[in-house]
């Protein structure tokens, strides 16, 4: 397969060992950045959530540092709502259901970031803007450590 890739790039089989060295090297040097990255988003969300929590008056903020998850169970606490659309987590282990689950449950993290937002004193709207990528961030940002 390599030898492949090198005859595409019209690269003499006498200088593949040291360019499919470069090649990994770069491969991980990308892994590494990126999960640099993911563990200062994490690191980023799980304060911004636990001072959203603390600013709502949440009991358990604390919650937030819990990967992946964390986030959300303290917007649903925030949001003061009921716990059974949890309960679609479990559709997403069964196949076919899991894309209507998956949409409901979507829906769902929408109305808790709405209600979150509310009990901070911020606009509820702002929680359609969590859909877009990068915004989300400035928007939690600004609903943790924004004037009130």
């Amino acid at each position: 397969m390599i030898g492949l890739f090198l005859q595409a790039l019209a690269v003499d089989s006498t200088d593949a060992p040291p360019l499919v060295f470069i090649m990994a090297m770069v491969a991980a040097l990308g892994i590494f950045v990126f999960l640099v990255l993911l563990f200062a988003v994490y690191l980023y969300l799980s304060f911004a959530y636990s001072a959203i929590g603390k600013r709502a008056k949440v009991k358990s903020s604390g919650l937030a540092w819990i990967p992946f998850i964390g986030p959300v169970i303290v917007a649903y606490k925030a949001s003061k709502m009921k716990a059974w659309p949890w309960f679609l987590i479990i559709g997403l282990l069964i196949p076919v259901v899991n894309v209507i689950a998956h949409i409901a449950f979507t829906i769902f993290v929408v109305i808790w970031h709405w209600k979150m937002f509310e009990s901070v004193k911020r606009p509820g709207w702002w929680s359609i803007l969590m859909l877009i990528p990068i915004v989300n961030l400035v928007m939690v940002g600004v609903a943790a450590w924004g004037k009130k």
